[in-house]
């Protein structure tokens, strides 16, 4: 299914009339399936009319379903199967600083195109309500976590590394209780130590909260209770982080919208401690 409609219909489907929302769930059930029907067999499928096809259509900001068609065949054109890693020679005639550049657009596009508001605005929440925040993210992943971890502490208590580099998962994960969140960053190759950590965590009734590439979603999707998809082809060298670096940085935009004053006065607050240490120019 096309992308963006996807996107459209899940970020106004609350908007939507009963008949409207019908229509919608469809479309969503359907995915591609649908696209190969006309409007009126799509209003018949749905036990709508005709004309509440035509409304919700132009309700999303569609002329017609024509229209929705044709955004459908440019995005297939131009969406490539998923690949964790192009070779550099495969970036034809472009030269190596503009492949990069076109290929961290790409995946940046993709990440957000795709992305689901409705699991951002759950990711926040669950943040806000957790009693402690925990971030983990292993291998390359390690120094996006303690990024991570940085920026949720600017604008909340008890944000902490389940992997503190000294490999003491045991204690770390003692700490762990409900509704705590843990905040996961995980790209292959996957350490082993992870499905016990997961299994754990489960039994303790942590939410979890995974940003992930395309090939681990399913998986993800099994102990997760928010899935945050990133596409990191790269040109080598593993996949690329940008598009991970901007969910996490999203995500915690996403958190101090959700709660506010509170989350500008910790940093005043950091921002004075600052001042008052005088550790920064």
């Amino acid at each position: 299914m096309a992308s963006r409609l996807t996107l459209r219909i899940q970020e106004r489907f609350s908007a939507l009339t009963q008949g409207e929302q019908k229509l919608g769930r469809l479309i969503l059930e359907g995915q591609d399936d649908m696209l190969a029907l006309s409007a009126t067999e799509l209003a018949e499928m749905a036990g709508v009319s005709k004309a509440t096809a035509a409304r919700f259509f132009r309700s999303l900001g569609y002329s017609d379903f024509n229209e929705v068609r044709a955004q459908a065949r440019e995005e297939r054109n131009r969406t490539q199967p998923y690949h964790f890693a192009r070779s550099p020679g495969d970036r034809g005639t472009l030269g190596p600083i503009a492949a990069h550049l076109e290929l961290e657009l790409t995946n940046l596009t993709r990440t957000f195109e795709e992305l689901n508001s409705t699991r951002l605005t759950t990711a926040a929440k669950l943040i806000a309500e957790a009693p402690q925040v925990w971030v983990l993210g292993v291998g390359l992943q390690e120094g996006l976590a303690r990024y991570a971890r940085l920026l949720l502490s600017r604008l909340r208590h008890g944000v902490m590394l389940l992997n503190n580099g000294s490999g003491s998962w045991a204690e770390a994960l003692a700490m762990t209780g409900p509704r705590d969140v843990l905040i996961l960053l995980t790209l292959d190759p996957r350490p082993r130590i992870l499905k016990p950590i997961l299994a754990y965590l489960h039994t303790t009734r942590v939410n979890i909260i995974t940003a992930t590439d395309q090939t681990y979603i399913g998986r993800a999707e099994r102990f997760s209770q928010v899935v945050l998809p990133c596409h990191v082809t790269s040109l080598g060298l593993g996949p690329s982080h940008t598009s991970m670096a901007s969910v996490v940085r999203l995500l915690a935009v996403a958190y101090a919208e959700h709660v506010g004053d509170a989350a500008i006065k910790r940093t005043e607050i950091i921002a004075d401690i600052h001042e008052e240490l005088d550790d920064v120019e």
